[in-house]
């Protein structure tokens, strides 16, 4: 008996040593797509000395596992412009060397060889030079004083002001890091609705604890703006670009940030929209506004980034209303602003054509925002691979200049000569141990990276990439989880707005399917009957020539494309038309029928994603697996929601039945 119990005592006690160490490594998802810790001691060595150059040393002493790493800065290298671009030659035997204008190019460069290590690309001879496609690129974060981010879902904001500046969280280190392993070189710490306090001086002294974080790692800080500072924390009677107080207060404000955040990148705002302060409160222009803070930022290198997310409860269509209030003023901007344009005309919806403005304004800098935190494509419950949408846009033609004038090189300045060029999305970090509360939610903000840095690539490399980095180059795991990743967005878009259907979502939330919803007193274009226009006899936004003739905004032949519904792509079919419910697709199939297909394959396309996910159980740890595993369950019976609440609804219109051969709804309207 006393053998017996000792050798369960020691099955106990192996059991539980076990089961502790299992916790204590658990995979939380925090380490992102960045290598795991390693202590190979490479041999590296750089001609210089400096705080950026010295985290390039470090990490690929690390982490590199190959002959001599050799890092040069050559302020004058040929062939090359001065920015952070970098090139590589060289190969695992024999020795690597790494050249750049700048440290943040070298340290660039060093995340790079690190990929191909990690992704199993290094093979061989390596001789690689490239440089980023935009000179800023920005991760813009909607985060509040209190702890709250707007539209976050990944927990509280990252950033600590209560406890800055004297206590600086690892965590600063750990996202300087991160964004500086995709290319990523700006922040914006706060909310486009912005709090004036943000830039006191209490708050300055927070910030300048967070940009001395960043600053190794070649990430500038920038402040979002409330155009009314002067009056609420200035004590002015009055915020007029044109009041020579007013300039001299921004001025002076300006000398102060810079004064304590010596390389501060420039201010972010967002006025006289939703109810934001701005120049038209006193009868001026955005441009009045813009060039008023570029001339104070001007003498210290700072930019503006002004945004043209504007619209008032007035017009026939709200989708037109950027274009009409800034196109008249191309070429009033001072040098150091850059209009920021949403990648839609809309709001951030799972799928929009392109904003009209890019490729409009020739003699103004313009630069792409995307949103990575899903507030329209499912938060954080639900997942769709950001990838598709962001390239989808980028590589959209505008015909501005002829065919082959894309979003994305009018953005870079190839269309068109810019001062500077600059991209940004909206970050989807938070507190969560994994940063952005869904596991897969982790290759949006790598995705964002990679294209900011080269537009061109594609999807499915970025996708091939992340996957390899952050869980396994196993292709029995890689090959069909990047499948589903690729179809993810377009899922989506079927069981929630499918043939150019969009702002369908439950009234604030943005998550759940309201077509019908009424709230009294709300604006029109606050509402989804504003947008779907369902009625007996069709359905869809007629933004045709006899309609709100947004299509002309457009050059030809787009505009000419998209006004005749024969030619309209079916993908932005109700974006662009009102059609009749018997209206034949391509499909052979009517309108009505089509729009009940389509919402049925997004539920099919969930179902398949479960059984794609529940096969790599092997390849993957246990804690993440479960995580996507419980997910992936809510997604498909949210995508019935959608289905069911979307086909019953406009049933009411179209009077026609739901093919039979479709499921039948499981969900009543009531």
């Amino acid at each position: 008996m006393e053998t017996l119990f000792k050798d369960r005592k020691l099955l106990l006690s192996t059991f539980l040593i076990l089961f502790f160490a299992a916790g204590a490594f658990a995979e939380d998802g925090s380490r992102l797509w960045l290598p795991s810790e390693k202590n190979y001691d490479a041999e590296v060595t750089a001609n210089v000395q400096n705080p950026t150059v010295d985290i390039a040393v470090r990490e690929l002493r690390s982490q590199w596992n190959g002959a001599p790493v050799r890092l040069i800065l050559e302020r004058a290298r040929r062939r090359r412009k001065a920015d952070d671009g970098f090139g590589i030659i060289g190969n695992r035997t024999r020795g690597v060397t790494i050249e750049a204008n700048t440290p943040q190019g070298l340290l660039y460069g060093a995340y790079h060889l690190l990929r191909l290590q990690q992704t199993g690309e290094d093979d061989g001879h390596i001789y690689i030079s490239e440089s980023p496609a935009y000179d800023y690129r920005i991760l813009n974060h909607w985060d509040n004083l209190d702890g709250s981010i707007e539209r976050g879902y990944a927990g509280k904001s990252l950033w600590q002001w209560d406890e800055l500046p004297d206590v600086v969280s690892p965590r600063y280190e750990e996202y300087a890091r991160a964004n500086a392993s995709i290319g990523i070189n700006g922040a914006a710490l706060n909310n486009v609705n912005a709090n004036p306090i943000f830039i006191t001086t209490e708050y300055l002294k927070k910030a300048a604890a967070i940009a001395d974080v960043f600053r190794p790692y070649g990430i500038k800080t920038f402040l979002s703006v409330n155009f009314s500072s002067p009056v609420l924390i200035g004590g002015l009677e009055t915020s007029d670009p044109l009041n020579a107080d007013v300039q001299k207060w921004w001025k002076d404000k300006a000398d102060e940030i810079y004064r304590l955040i010596p390389d501060f990148g420039g201010f972010l705002v967002k006025a006289n929209s939703e109810g934001q302060p701005g120049p038209q409160d006193f009868g001026r222009t955005h441009a009045d506004g813009a060039n008023m803070l570029a001339e104070a930022l001007k003498p210290h290198g700072g930019i503006v980034m002004w945004r043209a997310f504007v619209y008032a409860a007035s017009g026939d269509d709200r989708a037109k209303q950027a274009y009409d209030e800034f196109t008249p003023l191309d070429g009033q901007f001072l040098d150091n602003v850059i209009i920021q344009v949403k990648n839609g005309p809309i709001d951030f919806q799972p799928r929009e054509p392109f904003s009209p403005l890019f490729g409009a304004m020739k003699y103004t800098p313009l630069m792409i925002e995307f949103q990575i935190t899903r507030e329209y494509l499912g938060q954080s419950r639900q997942f769709a691979y950001l990838a598709p949408l962001y390239s989808e846009c980028l590589q959209a033609d505008t015909y501005c200049e002829g065919e082959g004038s894309t979003v994305a090189k009018v953005t870079a300045g190839h269309i068109y000569r810019q001062p500077f060029t600059a991209i940004a999305g909206v970050a989807n970090t938070g507190s969560d141990a994994n940063w952005t509360g869904h596991p897969l939610g982790q290759a949006d903000w790598y995705c964002f990276g990679r294209l900011a840095w080269n537009p061109d690539l594609t999807p499915e490399q970025i996708a091939d990439e992340w996957l390899k980095q952050t869980f396994t180059t196993d292709s029995a795991f890689v090959e069909p989880v990047k499948r589903m990743m690729l179809a993810s967005r377009e899922a989506m878009v079927n069981y929630m707005m499918p043939l150019g259907l969009h702002h369908l979502f439950a009234w604030n939330e943005h998550y759940g399917p309201e077509p019908w919803c009424y709230v009294p007193g709300a604006r029109a274009d606050w509402l989804p009957s504003y947008y779907h226009k369902a009625d007996t006899v069709g359905i869809g936004f007629n933004r045709s020539e006899t309609g709100s003739r947004a299509v002309f905004q457009y050059y030809s032949p787009l505009r000419e494309t998209f006004n005749d519904i024969e030619t309209c792509p079916e993908e932005y079919l109700l974006w662009f038309h009102h059609a009749p419910w018997d209206y034949r697709m391509h499909s052979g199939r009517t309108l009505w029928s089509e729009l009940c297909y389509r919402y049925q394959a997004g539920v099919y396309a969930c179902r398949e994603f479960q059984k794609v996910w529940d096969k790599i159980e092997p390849y993957i740890d246990h804690e993440r697996f479960s995580d996507v595993q419980s997910r992936l369950r809510q997604q498909t019976a949210d995508a019935t929601w959608w289905k069911d609440a979307c086909v019953l609804y406009f049933q009411k219109f179209s009077r026609r039945p739901i093919p039979y051969e479709l499921e039948r709804p499981i969900h009543n309207i009531e």
